[in-house]
């Protein structure tokens, strides 16, 4: 398969998906905390480039092939129909394909049309990941973001709205240790229950070298929050999640408890664990990528 370079990054659930770059790099890649593409200059990839991918990976995987994830880091700012002529090779040529997914970045799902994403799902588009990161405009700026916390929350809405399974993700600890981190979950939560997607994951924000929120905590501007802290984090947006049904999942290789469930049925559960994890009753595991 062709890519630009060894830094490929799909979703923790994508992991069996065959990876098909649409574009290299992120469209915003401004964010403070994300490291991910900092090393590449975005562009889109030719559409004729991207459909002789999908022949070397038939030629490669054979029919069988079910899943696919869109890379790089928002495949949707392509022009709708040629993203149509990429999902249509697509299912021609793996007959047994079951899922297309991609990440979606809120700038670019917002330049598309309700009409525009409903084509994209009838032509097979199935699964959208959208990182929210916060429901606050303070810290949406904070950690330069691009968008306001309104404009998330209408692309998320566009994506539901036009039937695509929707996957969000918030970070956790990003106020930092005394930033007004209660502001942030609530309004988190606020926006995830008016979003309804239908997965929400809740990562913890780890430090990146070469990052400015990274540069931040080397100098002392910014304090990573304790586990104790990121559990607290956890509980109150828990309780105030009223989605029903998400998946959640809190498992991710940057989370101290790894949870993973519905909610609203396993809601209890989930605080009783992240109880008995701050009375020492559970361990907390190691996590990757604490230090920089």
């Amino acid at each position: 398969m062709r890519y630009d370079s060894d830094l490929l990054y799909r979703p923790p659930g994508e992991w069996k998906s065959y990876l098909l770059q649409c574009t290299i790099g992120c469209s915003h890649n401004k964010c403070t905390f994300c490291a991910m593409y900092k090393q590449k200059k975005f562009r889109i990839r030719p559409v004729e480039e991207i459909l002789e991918d999908i022949d070397m990976a038939r030629a490669y995987y054979g029919p069988g092939l079910e899943r696919v994830f869109l890379m790089d880091g928002d495949a949707i700012i392509m022009k709708t129909d040629e993203l149509l002529q990429v999902l249509n090779k697509l299912y021609k040529s793996f007959p047994n394909l079951q899922k297309v997914t991609t990440y979606a970045g809120p700038k670019s799902t917002l330049a598309k049309s309700l009409e525009e994403w409903k084509a994209l799902r009838a032509a097979g588009l199935s699964r959208a990941y959208l990182g929210v990161e916060s429901g606050s405009d303070a810290v949406l700026t904070a950690i330069n973001k691009g968008c306001t916390a309104q404009q998330m929350l209408q692309a998320g809405q566009r994506m539901v709205e036009a039937g695509i399974d929707l996957w969000a993700i918030i970070i956790l600890g990003l106020t930092g240790q005394e930033g007004d981190w209660e502001e942030h979950v609530r309004s988190s939560a606020r926006i995830i229950n008016e979003m309804k997607p239908r997965h929400l994951s809740a990562m913890t924000f780890a430090p990146a070298k070469g990052t400015p929120l990274g540069e931040d905590v080397l100098a002392g501007r910014f304090t990573v929050c304790t586990p104790e802290h990121i559990l607290e984090e956890c509980h109150m947006l828990i309780e105030l999640l009223d989605v029903d049904p998400l998946h959640f999942t809190s498992n991710h290789a940057s989370n101290y408890l790894p949870l993973k469930g519905g909610l609203p049925e396993d809601k209890e559960k989930f605080l009783g664990l992240i109880d008995q994890a701050l009375e020492g009753k559970i361990r907390l595991r190691k996590t990757l990528n604490r230090g920089i």
